[in-house]
């Protein structure tokens, strides 16, 4: 299946990807991590992360990490190829809405 054909993404979604497009990051760090790039707007609880964490990994989007951390119930995740692709695909298709909003004069012109 192609990577735009599974979307669009949840804004839960394509943040976690998104984050895991710098490196891997255990799951408080992706929640502090969004929430700091948002400025605020998205904030996970920890049972969404998580929900959205396993069905991540049950498409291959995402996957654990051997890395092992000091505290036992950390677990790392990193993007796999698949999950870069659809991210990829879904910043594609954002990127679209935006300049259609542009074209629009929803958003001012661009410099």
């Amino acid at each position: 299946m192609a990577a735009d054909e599974v979307l669009p993404l949840s804004a839960a979604s394509f943040h976690i990807l998104l984050a895991l497009a710098d490196g891997e990051r255990h799951g408080y760090a992706l929640i502090k991590d969004i929430e700091e790039e948002t400025g605020g707007a998205i904030r996970l609880g920890t049972g969404t992360l998580y929900r959205i964490v396993r069905q991540l990994l049950d498409d291959g989007w995402i996957a654990e990490s051997p890395r092992v951390d000091p505290d036992p119930r950390r677990r790392f995740y990193r993007l796999t190829p698949r999950g870069r692709e659809v991210a990829k695909a879904e910043a594609r298709r954002l990127a679209g809405v935006v300049a259609l909003a542009h074209r629009r004069r929803l958003l001012p012109a661009r410099g």
